[in-house]
């Protein structure tokens, strides 16, 4: 019989977010800075890393606690081995309706099909920029626009649900912010665009160098006509908007300007088996050390359910109460 977990601030748990690795192949400047991940970076050893078994035993936990969506992060998931068999096994789980992966996209053509096979509902792919030099200022000098267009163009052919993430960071990408909307627009994508976040240490956040989601509004506003709609559910982070000329959406991620704590119902687990109440949290609670005791499954549950009934997490209001804490985990280890 399951159950279900509420906060203490009347919060519930929905959404899974599972980091799978803390690696990955490009340098975002917003999430993997090359000046800190460069050669030589001690990444974890893979036996500290969940095993495929031991990630599904807690998917399930986490189901009987009340979650139905479950995301697959990293670093870069597609980096995983035996990923597609993950996916298989994760999409069996019961009370899991929803099973979708962010990614850079550059590995999809090599994976599309596969992941949709086994089970995969949705893909979330990052791009900040079609023009290249700009796409590489962002992600460290690394990669290439048209393979992360390849990998959206093999995951539509899968038949996977496909939407763009771009994070706009004031000063470096802004510019690309019309062209992003023109193509997606005219290939009937949903892009949203993510306010650049403080999300860990090492990206040396600055304020001044977030570009609002009211001047991307205006942005789009110039070119062409929306509107607002309806979140689809409690909890969805994104605010969305609908073209009035065609049935395309676009939304946006506005966690520094317009933060969405009160809502937020999401979980996220790191790929050495942490779980984390928060994406700006600083510390988390060690899952791997019960799942390797091989402690009964119900304990397991009731474990998570303690946790998530003492959580008070609101970090994105207190900053913008002029409160912050100094030390928080990386991105790349917890993923987006």
């Amino acid at each position: 019989m399951n159950k279900s977990a509420t906060d203490k601030l009347g919060r519930p748990i929905r959404d899974l977010r599972i980091s799978l690795t803390d690696q990955c192949n490009f340098r975002c400047s917003y999430c993997m800075p090359k000046e800190v991940f460069g050669p030589g970076y001690a990444f974890l050893p893979q036996k500290q890393l969940l095993g495929n078994d031991e990630v599904v035993l807690l998917v399930r936990a986490f189901a009987k606690l009340g979650i139905e969506k479950v995301r697959l992060t990293g670093g870069e998931p597609l980096l995983r081995k035996d990923l597609v068999q993950l996916v298989h096994d994760i999409s069996d789980v019961e009370g899991v309706r929803d099973l979708s992966l962010t990614t850079n996209g550059s590995l999809l053509p090599r994976y599309a099909k596969q992941l949709e096979k086994a089970g995969l509902s949705r893909i979330n792919v990052s791009l900040d920029s079609l023009n290249k030099e700009v796409f590489q200022k962002m992600a460290g000098g690394r990669g290439d626009p048209k393979s992360v267009i390849a990998g959206i163009d093999a995951s539509l052919e899968a038949g996977l649900s496909v939407k763009t993430n771009m994070v706009v960071r004031k000063g470096v990408n802004e510019s690309e912010i019309v062209p992003m909307v023109s193509y997606f627009r005219d290939r009937r994508i949903t892009l949203r665009f993510i306010e650049y976040m403080d999300v860990g240490n090492t990206n040396q956040w600055k304020l001044d160098e977030v570009y609002p989601a009211k001047k991307i509004l205006d942005t789009i506003s110039s070119h062409y006509d929306f509107e607002p709609v309806d979140p689809g559910y409690r909890g969805e982070v994104a605010a969305r908007y609908r073209y009035t000329d065609i049935p395309v959406e676009f939304g946006l991620i506005n966690s520094i300007t317009k933060p969405f704590c009160s809502d937020c119902n999401r979980a996220r687990l790191s790929a050495d088996g942490k779980l984390y109440t928060c994406l700006f949290a600083s510390d988390g609670h060690d899952l791997k050390a019960l799942v390797r005791s091989q402690i009964d499954e119900e304990r397991i549950v009731d474990t998570i359910s303690k946790i998530w009934m003492n959580r008070h997490d609101r970090y994105s209001e207190k900053r913008a109460s002029g409160i912050q804490d100094s030390n928080k985990i990386e991105m790349s280890y917890i993923g987006g």
